[in-house]
């Protein structure tokens, strides 16, 4: 495969996994970003830990979409990232559900 070929198939792929990102970001409620990984999370834990000196985040997910174009399963039940960089956790806005202001469901 030329380089050519691969960089059009990581752009195919990158789209694509775009694609699914859109459909499926509303099932969840916070993004969390590392040096690594860009994830989607229903629960997120962090642990600032230190070892000798150098402190640390011990990140844990559950009910995860991972970003990455070389998985083929995406979806994760937990996930544990332990790293030395930055993490960044947002909350996700929820739409507001509103209901018909004539009171008639049908």
């Amino acid at each position: 495969m030329s380089s050519e070929d691969l960089e059009k198939y990581e752009t195919e792929m990158e789209l694509q996994l775009y694609k699914e990102y859109r459909d499926v970001v509303g099932l969840f409620t916070h993004v969390v970003e590392t040096e690594r990984r860009f994830y989607l999370a229903n629960s997120v834990d962090v642990k600032v830990r230190s070892d000798g000196g150098e402190v640390f985040f011990d990140v844990s997910m559950a009910d995860a979409w991972v970003w990455d174009i070389y998985r083929p399963a995406r979806f994760v039940k937990n996930v544990r990232v332990v790293t030395f960089k930055d993490v960044n956790i947002e909350e996700l806005p929820k739409p507001d559900i509103k209901l018909p202001d004539s009171g008639d469901f049908s």
